[in-house]
């Protein structure tokens, strides 16, 4: 039977929150087959309820999938679900399985090398080493392979970004990954072939650090037995990068001694990973290009995290993908149930989700593209950029989270409802609605955040600003406010910038309280 007391929710070990008893399914780069898809429609059915989950699944911002239920997972059920592959064979390592890589991998035509086989050895390597287990479950690797939709700026532990190596006279050679711990890059570039075997040295010394952590605790505290397990950034802060990679590197040897780490002045011929020194050069590959199928709005900065949204041709030839809006992250099982049939019927039979909280439908031949956007418009969905819940995110809110001091949910589909109804947005602005501080739901900064306050009001931010949040519009506005406020502040803007100015231009040019003032007298002057 499924247990119900995580922090950090995976389908062994649940949380419960007042909404029902949320379980994450973690699914590597976002990947799910139809079959997958239609046993978790199952699943949601059976156990979902009008009152907790409402037969819905939702999308998490590192496109994994949640679902509520108003009891614990069955035995059978769990079994079920690893015998589909969607949970671990080894329970203890489940909530590990945090791998991150573009939705579009190996089938964008910008990208450098397919990272989909990387993702798939080293889900095979954490089911296999049980002895993992004691490391946190918010651990985190992200493959990068220079795709146009680009998922590396997402918090990673580690990150491996695929890169084109230069000689002195900048004459292409080959591809390579540069090595990043959390947001630094160190300057290592490691050749395909040994990308697992050097993350797995990397996640070895940072399970012996946590069982060194964890010794110490429990020799000062015999009764804290279920302290947290340090993140990878305090061994970062507690040991230092060179240390750290020293005892990766003593790992490496000793398995390995062929191909042994380049250490101070020695000359290696093929070392796994170098760091870089003068004579040689490397280019990420980040060069953006919006598809020929469907332009994007202009305003580059405020757009970039939607253009996987609409019909993009793919590099194989003749075939083309499709981004969907999926409204703050929740399709209802039947929803879900018909995008994999649509996968099966006229794709490659799976779906790619995106840590956007949208969906990939890949492998559409050209020639079926107008009757699949008519079947997925079926659904009640969108594949617009523009529509108004392209671009909103919002966590759980007061319902599902202990922290939070708002319903962001409700009030978020509030504004999306009320915008679809009464305007035509010409290009995605992003709502960020956090129920609190930790701003949970979106890690990066968006064009305007709504924060949750202890009066169950909200603090509105927009722009870029001193905090994560932005400048701030509003110190108070309450939940019933909100919708009509945000008509006004976008009318504001369609109607007053300058040619080709986006919208956090906009705002981070204007004068705020000039700004408050307008909004709060409804008052719209047209350029």
């Amino acid at each position: 039977m499924q247990s119900t007391t995580a922090i950090c929710p995976s389908l062994f070990n649940a949380t419960t929150a007042q909404d029902g008893i949320l379980s994450r399914i973690r699914l590597p780069a976002g990947l799910i087959s139809a079959s997958q898809c239609q046993l978790i429609s199952e699943i949601v059915n059976q156990f979902g309820s009008n009152q907790f989950g409402n037969g819905e699944v939702q999308i998490t911002n590192r496109a994994n999938l949640q679902i509520r239920t108003s009891a614990a997972l069955s035995e059978n059920t769990l079994l079920d679900l690893q015998d589909y592959g969607l949970a671990s064979s080894c329970p203890d390592t489940d909530g590990l399985r945090n791998i991150m890589a573009s939705p579009a991998a190996g089938i964008d035509s910008q990208a450098l090398v397919n990272t989909v086989p990387l993702v798939k050895q080293w889900n095979f390597y954490l089911l296999n080493h049980p002895e993992l287990a004691i490391l946190s479950n918010k651990f985190s690797v992200c493959f990068d392979g220079g795709e146009s939709i680009n998922v590396s700026d997402r918090p990673n532990d580690i990150c491996f970004k695929a890169v084109c190596r230069l000689s002195e006279v900048e004459a292409l050679t080959e591809v390579m990954f540069s090595l990043h711990l959390g947001s630094q890059a160190l300057g290592i570039l490691i050749p395909y072939s040994q990308v697992i075997a050097i993350l797995a040295a990397l996640t070895e010394v940072y399970r012996d650090y946590t069982e060194q952590k964890t010794e110490q605790k429990l020799e000062q505290d015999s009764k804290n037995l279920r302290s947290r397990p340090p993140r990878l950034r305090e061994l970062l802060n507690d040991w230092g990068i060179d240390k750290y990679l020293d005892l990766v590197a003593e790992k490496l040897n000793s398995r390995s001694p062929s191909i042994p780490l380049k250490k101070g002045e020695e000359e290696i011929s093929t070392p796994p990973f170098t760091r870089e020194a003068g004579g040689e050069q490397y280019l990420e590959s980040q060069i953006e290009r919006p598809s020929p199928l469907a332009p994007l709005p202009k305003g580059e900065r405020g757009t970039r995290d939607y253009q996987h949204l609409g019909i993009h041709p793919q590099k194989q030839s003749g075939l083309a993908y499709i981004g969907i809006v999926v409204p703050l992250g929740r399709l209802t099982a039947s929803q879900l149930r018909g995008l994999a049939e649509l996968a099966k019927q006229y794709g490659g039979g799976a779906l790619r989700l995106t840590p956007w909280q949208n969906i990939l439908l890949t492998d559409i031949a050209i020639a079926d593209l107008a009757k699949v956007t008519e079947l997925i418009a079926n659904l009640g969905l969108s594949i617009s950029p523009t529509h108004p819940y392209a671009a909103i995110a919002a966590c759980s809110g007061i319902t599902g989270c202990k922290a939070a001091h708002t319903d962001t949910q409700t009030d978020a589909k509030a504004i999306a409802s009320h915008l679809e109804k009464c305007m035509q947005l010409d290009e995605p602005i992003n709502f960020h609605f956090s129920g609190c501080d930790k701003s949970c739901a979106q890690h990066h900064a968006s064009d305007i955040a709504i924060v949750g306050q202890d009066s169950r009001t909200y603090k509105i931010y927009v722009g870029d600003g001193e905090i994560h949040f932005g400048r701030e519009l509003y110190a108070e506005c309450t939940a019933n406010e909100l919708p009509q406020l945000m008509e006004r502040l976008i009318n504001v803007y369609q109607t007053q910038r300058q040619p080709n100015q986006n919208f956090r231009e906009f705002v981070n040019q204007s004068d705020l309280p000039e700004l408050n003032r307008k909004l709060r007298q409804g008052v719209i002057s047209h350029a």
